[in-house]
C-alpha cells in the first residue's frame, strides 16, 4: 500500500495572475487558480519509526537474541536505527539534562535489580549458630536449673540469667560487627561496578559512569574494555569479543556490520577498537537479566580467618580434654568419700546420703567443669580478627587502594617480591615527545621547516589515520582536546602543535580499508589507506622501534629522498635508537610503504610487513613518579625484591630502573640483572628457576613471560604480588598471591582479575598497601598473643582452684566479662595500631611463617604463669592476707584478673621490644580505650553486684589489685631479654 503526502504547492501562473487586472469574470479566476496539493506515491518500507514507537523490551530482545534480519525488517537496520534513537554516529545526542531525562523516563536507567542484602536478624541467627555459643548457652541453662534448685527464684537465677545476658552481648556486638561489615562489602561492591565509560556527547568525547549511559550513546570501546550495555556495531576495526562470561565459550567473537553487529553487556573487548550504539540498558539488557538473580558473594572467610578457626577449635579441645580430666577426677574423688564438707565428714557416705545432696553435687561439679570450658575458649578472638580487617580496608581506602578481597590485606604482609609495571606506575604517564630523527640526522621537535613537505604529508597521514584517538575542537579558536592514550597523545599532540595535523581534514581525503590494531605481542600498529582519486594503497605502521626497524629495507632522509637501507646504516640507526633508549626515551617508529591495488591481491586480508621505508623516529620522555626512588629503597629495606616488566627495550628499561633505584649502577646484562622477554621464555625450566632470583628487570616481554615469571617466582616459595593495567596482563595478576590492578589507566578485565585496585596509579601507593598487609599481620599477632594470655591463666586457675577447693574464683559471668571488654574494647585497641617504620625494617614472613611464632609462645607462656602465680596465692592466702572473706577474696581476683589484661594489653603492641610505651603519645585511640575499660570495670565491681556476684572493695584492696597488674610490666622488660633461637615452633 503507498503512503499518499499531500504537499501544498504555489504555481508560476498563481504569480502571474497576481498582475492581472480584476474582471469580476469568475470562469476566468477559476481557470487561473491552482490545485492545493499533489499527490505522490511513496514507495513502501520507507516508514520513519518515531522514538517514542520504540519498544524497549523488544528491542532488547532482538539484540539480545542476535537476530539480523528481525533488526532490518523492524527497525530498517543500524543506520535507520540511528535516525530513530535520534542519535548520530560522529556527535553523539544531545547532554541537556531534558533529553537525558526523557531517555530515562522511555528505555530506563543503567542500574540493575539486586537481591536483597542480608538484614540484621540473619546475622544474629548466624551467631546463634556458633558452636561457642550453643556451649555457653547450654551451660546458662544448667547454671540456671541448678541455681533455681539450690536457692529458688528470686536468687537461684543470677549466674544463669548473668550468662545469658552476657552471650546476649556477645551476640549482639558480635552481629552488628559482621552487619556493618557486610554493608560495608555492598558499598565496595556499588564502587568496583562503578567503572568509566568513554562516549560521544555533542561531538566530543568524554568519560562518564556507567550508570549514567543512556539509550542512544554511542560509546567508544578499546581492547580491555567492558561492554556497558547492549548495543550496535557502528564502526571500527577488528573488533573481537570474548564473551566468556556469557556464554562460557572461549573463542573470540569477531564482531562486523555485515553478520554480526551485537555487543551485550558483560563482555570484554579482546581485540581492536570501535564504536557502539546503546540499545538497550539496565534490567533489559543480556547482563541485566544475569545480576538480577546473582549476588556477589564478597564475605568469603580468608585463609588467616580460617586458621584462627581452626585454632580456636584446637585449644577448645584443650579445654574439654582439661575439663573432663577434672570433672572424672573430682567425681572419683567425691564417690570414694575423700571429699569434705564444712562441718568436717565426707560428703559422699554410700546410702546414708541422700539422692538429691548426690545429684547436686554432681550437678554442681558439672558446672564448675563447663566454666573450665568457657575459660579455655578466646570466642571473640573471630570478631577482633574481622575488626583488624574491616578498620585496615577502612583505611586502606584513604590511601588509595580499594580492596576488592579481604585476603589480599594479610597476604600482602607476607610478600616477598612484586612484580611492577614502569609505564603510570613507577612513571608518571605523561608522555612528551623530546627527540625526533629524521633517518641519521636529528632535527628539533617543531622543526617543520626543515623537514621535506613529502614526509610531513606522509606523518601527518600515518599519524591521523593510525590511532585510536580522537582530537576534538569546539571552534576553530579553541584549544584541541585530545582523547588517547598516554603514548597516543604525546605523539598526536606533537602533529597537531608542530606538524600541522587537521586529522579531520585528513580522514576526510582517505579511506581507511584495514586497521592492524595495537596489541602486546606485536609492539606495533597498522593501517591501509587508499587517497582520494588514487588507486595506490598506503601502508602505515607504528609502533616499537626495534619492530619497525627490522621491517624496513629503506629510509627517508630528512630532504625526503629515499634511500636504501645498507647494514652499516641499519646499526647507525640502531644505535641512535639504544641511545634515545639509554636516556629513559620510550623510541617509536613510523614506516610507509606505496602499492598499487593490484600489485597485492593480499593486501586487503593481511597488511603488508616487509620492504617498508623509514618515515622517522621519535623519542618520548615519561619521567619517574617524585618518591618512586624512596619507595624502592623503603621495599628494598624491608627485604621485598622489585622486578620491573616492561615492554620497552633493554636500554631504555635499563635506563628507568636505574632511575628508579631497582638497578644499581654495576648491574648490567652481563651480571643477570637484566634480561629479554624471549631470553627468559627459552631458558629451560632448571635454569629458570636458578636465575629468577637474579633477575630484576625483564625488558621486551609479553603477558606470557610475566605469567611464567610470577609462576617461576612461586615455585621458588616466595609470595608474589604483580601490578598490571592490561587486558593481556589478566593471566599474571590471577596467578599472582596479590593482584593489584591500576584504577586510572587499568583495564576492566584487569580490576576483575585483582584483588587490590591503586586507584592512583603510583607504586608509592603499593608501597603503602605492603605497610598496610604488614601492619594487619602485626595487628592480629598481637591479638592472638593477648587472647591466650587471658585464656591460658584463666583455665589454669579454675583448674587448680576448684580441683583443691571445688569452687571457681572466676565464674562464667566474670569469664564472659573478661571476654568481652577485651575482645572488642581491648581488640579494638590492638586493631587501631597504625603502621609503623619498623615494619618495614625486618624482613618479610613469607608463606611458611607460623600463626604463633616462638616470640609469642615465649611471651603467652611467661605472662600466663606469672599471673596464674599471683592469682593462686590470692586464691588461697587472700582471706588471710587481706583479711576478707572468701566473697571479697573471689573480687580482688577478678579485679586483679581484668587489670592484668589490661597492663598485658600495653605489652602486646610490643611483641619483641622491652620498651612498650614507645610513641603511645601517638596512640590516643589506644589510651582512650584502655582508660574505657577500667572505668567499666569499676562500675561492674561497685555497682553491677548481683550481676557478677561481686562485692564492693575498698582503695587498699584497688591499690593492691592495681600493684599486682603493673608488675606485668617489668616481669615483659624481663621475658624479653630471653633469647628465642631455632626454627619458629608451630602451634597447629
Amino acid at each position: 500500500m503507498s503512503l499518499i503526502s499531500r504537499i501544498p504547492l504555489q504555481t508560476a501562473a498563481t504569480h502571474e495572475n497576481e498582475h492581472e487586472p480584476e474582471t469580476g469574470s469568475p470562469s476566468k479566476a477559476n481557470l487561473l487558480r491552482s490545485l492545493s496539493y499533489v499527490a505522490i506515491d511513496v514507495p513502501p518500507g520507507n516508514e520513519r519509526h518515531s522514538f517514542l514507537d520504540v519498544d524497549p523490551k523488544a528491542l532488547g530482545a532482538v539484540v539480545r537474541a542476535k537476530k539480523n534480519e528481525t533488526l532490518v525488517s523492524q527497525y530498517g537496520g543500524v543506520k535507520e536505527l540511528v535516525e530513530t534513537l535520534e542519535t548520530d554516529v560522529k556527535t553523539g545526542i544531545t547532554s541537556t539534562d531534558a533529553d537525558l531525562i526523557r531517555r530515562k523516563s522511555i528505555f530506563g536507567a543503567n542500574e540493575y535489580q539486586k537481591p536483597l542484602a542480608k538484614g540484621f536478624p540473619t546475622f544474629v541467627f548466624y551467631e546463634f549458630k556458633d558452636a561457642v555459643i550453643i556451649i555457653l548457652l547450654a551451660c546458662a541453662l544448667l547454671s540456671l536449673g541448678l541455681g533455681i534448685k539450690q536457692h529458688g527464684w528470686k536468687d537461684g537465677w543470677f549466674d544463669g540469667g548473668s550468662i545469658i545476658l552476657a552471650v546476649f552481648l556477645v551476640v549482639v556486638i558480635s552481629a552488628v560487627s559482621n552487619f556493618n561489615q557486610s554493608r560495608h562489602f555492598q558499598k565496595l561492591s556499588a564502587k568496583s561496578s562503578d567503572i568509566s565509560v568513554e562516549v560521544v556527547r555533542d561531538g566530543r568525547r568524554r568519560h562518564i559512569s556507567i550508570f549514567d549511559i543512556v539509550v542512544g550513546d554511542v560509546v567508544c570501546l578499546k581492547i580491555g574494555d567492558q561492554i556497558p550495555a547492549d548495543g550496535l556495531f557502528l564502526g571500527g576495526h577488528s573488533l573481537k569479543l570474548d564473551e566468556s562470561g556469557m556464554t562460557g565459550e572461549s573463542d573470540q567473537v569477531e564482531i562486523n556490520s555485515a553478520h554480526n553487529p551485537f555487543l551485550l553487556s558483560g563482555t570484554k573487548v579482546a581485540d581492536g577498537f570501535g564504536t557502539m550504539l546503546v540499545t538497550s540498558v539496565g534490567m533489559n539488557t543480556a547482563w541485566g537479566e544475569i545480576m538480577s538473580s546473582v549476588s556477589r558473594d564478597l564475605e568469603v572467610e580468608t585463609p588467616l580467618q580460617a586458621r584462627i578457626k581452626k585454632l580456636i577449635s584446637f585449644i577448645g579441645k584443650i579445654g574439654l580434654s582439661v575439663a573432663a580430666l577434672v570433672f572424672v577426677m573430682l567425681m572419683v574423688q567425691y564417690f570414694t568419700g575423700h571429699t569434705t564438707d564444712e562441718k568436717g565428714p565426707g560428703k559422699f557416705n554410700g546410702n546414708k546420703t541422700k539422692f538429691e545432696d548426690v545429684m547436686n553435687a554432681v550437678l554442681g561439679i558439672l558446672a564448675a567443669a563447663v566454666m573450665i570450658v568457657v575459660a579455655a575458649i578466646p570466642e571473640g578472638l573471630p570478631l577482633a580478627v574481622t575488626l583488624t580487617l574491616a578498620y585496615s580496608m577502612k583505611r586502606m581506602m584513604e590511601d588509595n587502594a580499594t580492596v576488592r578481597k579481604l585476603s589480599a590485606c594479610e597476604t600482602m604482609g607476607s610478600a616477598t617480591t612484586i612484580c611492577t609495571d614502569k609505564t603510570g606506575t613507577l612513571t608518571l604517564n605523561e608522555m612528551k615527545v623530546t627527540e625526533v630523527w629524521l633517518g641519521k640526522e636529528t632535527v628539533s621537535i617543531d622543526g617543520v621547516p626543515k623537514m621535506s613537505p613529502t614526509i610531513i604529508d606522509l606523518l601527518q597521514e600515518s599519524i591521523g589515520l593510525n590511532t585510536a584517538g580522537s582530537i576534538y575542537k569546539a571552534s576553530p579558536e579553541s584549544a584541541p582536546e585530545i582523547s588517547a592514550s598516554p603514548t597516543e597523545k604525546a605523539i598526536l599532540s606533537w602533529g597537531v602543535y608542530s606538524l600541522g595535523l587537521d586529522i579531520d581534514e585528513v580522514k576526510t581525503q582517505r579511506e581507511i580499508i584495514r586497521v592492524e590494531a595495537f596489541n602486546s605481542e606485536k609492539k606495533s600498529s597498522g593501517v591501509l589507506v587508499r587517497r582520494n582519486h588514487e588507486k595506490a594503497l598506503q601502508t602505515h605502521w607504528k609502533g616499537a622501534a626495534e619492530t619497525v626497524l627490522a621491517m624496513c629495507s629503506n629510509y627517508y632522509d630528512k630532504d625526503g629522498i629515499i634511500r636504501a637501507m645498507s647494514d652499516e646504516e641499519r646499526r647507525s640507526i640502531e644505535t641512535i635508537i639504544q641511545n634515545m633508549a639509554a636516556k629513559s626515551l620510550r623510541c617509536i617508529a613510523f614506516a610507509h610503504k606505496k602499492a598499487l591495488e593490484g600489485e597485492n591481491g593480499q593486501a586487503h586480508k593481511k597488511l603488508v610487513e616487509t620492504g617498508l621505508t623509514l618515515l622517522g623516529l621519535v623519542g618520548l620522555k615519561d619521567p619517574c613518579r617524585p618518591g618512586v626512588r624512596i619507595a624502592v629503597d623503603t621495599c628494598t629495606a624491608a627485604g621485598v625484591r622489585i622486578k620491573m616488566i616492561t615492554g620497552d627495550n633493554v636500554h631504555t628499561a635499563r635506563a628507568t630502573a636505574l632511575d628508579c633505584g631497582i638497578l644499581k649502577p654495576d648491574e648490567d646484562v652481563e651480571s643477570e640483572a637484566v634480561v629479554e622477554g624471549v631470553q627468559f621464555r627459552n631458558f629451560s625450566p632448571e635454569e629458570r628457576r636458578e636465575k629468577v632470583e637474579r633477575i630484576r628487570v625483564m625488558a621486551r616481554s609479553s603477558p606470557f613471560d610475566k605469567l611464567l615469571m610470577v609462576q617461576c617466582l612461586k615455585q621458588k616459595g616466595h609470595v608474589v604480588a604483580v601490578t598490571g593495567d592490561g587486558t593481556n596482563d589478566a593471566p599474571a595478576l590471577k596467578e599472582a598471591d596479590i593482584g593489584l590492578s591500576m584504577g586510572i589507566q587499568g583495564t576492566e578485565v584487569a580490576k576483575e582479575s585483582s584483588d587490590i585496585v591503586i586507584l592512583d596509579d603510583n607504586f608509592t601507593s603499593v608501597v603503602t598497601v605492603l605497610r598496610w598487609g604488614r601492619c594487619v599481620c602485626n595487628n592480629i599477632q598481637r591479638l592472638i598473643q593477648f587472647q591466650l594470655t587471658v585464656n591460658v591463666s584463666a583455665l589454669i586457675i579454675n583448674s587448680v582452684a576448684f580441683m583443691s577447693s571445688g569452687k571457681v574464683p572466676l565464674t562464667a559471668v566474670k569469664l564472659l566479662w573478661v571476654n568481652l571488654i577485651m575482645d572488642t574494647l581491648g581488640a579494638f585497641a590492638l586493631a587501631t595500631e597504625q603502621p609503623t617504620n619498623e615494619l618495614m625494617e625486618k624482613p618479610p614472613v613469607g608463606r611458611k611463617e607460623p600463626l604463633i611464632t616462638r616470640i609469642m609462645w615465649r611471651n603467652v607462656i611467661a605472662h600466663a604463669l606469672f599471673q596464674v602465680t599471683i592469682l593462686l596465692t590470692i586464691q588461697f592466702k587472700g582471706t588471710s592476707i587481706f583479711g576478707v572473706d572468701e566473697k571479697v577474696n573471689d573480687t580482688i581476683i577478678f579485679s586483679t584478673t581484668v587489670l592484668f589484661q589490661v597492663f598485658n594489653e600495653f605489652n602486646a603492641r610490643k611483641l619483641e621490644k622491652r620498651n612498650t610505651l614507645e610513641g603511645i603519645h601517638k596512640s590516643k585511640l589506644f589510651l582512650a580505650i584502655m582508660g574505657i575499660t577500667i572505668i567499666l570495670q569499676v562500675v561492674t565491681v561497685e555497682f553491677l553486684n548481683k550481676f557478677c556476684g561481686t562485692e564492693r572493695l575498698n582503695w587498699r584492696q584497688w591499690c593492691a589489685s592495681i600493684g599486682f597488674a603493673a608488675l606485668s610490666w617489668p616481669i615483659d622488660w624481663l621475658v624479653k631479654c630471653i633469647p628465642v633461637d631455632g626454627p619458629p615452633m608451630r602451634c597447629c
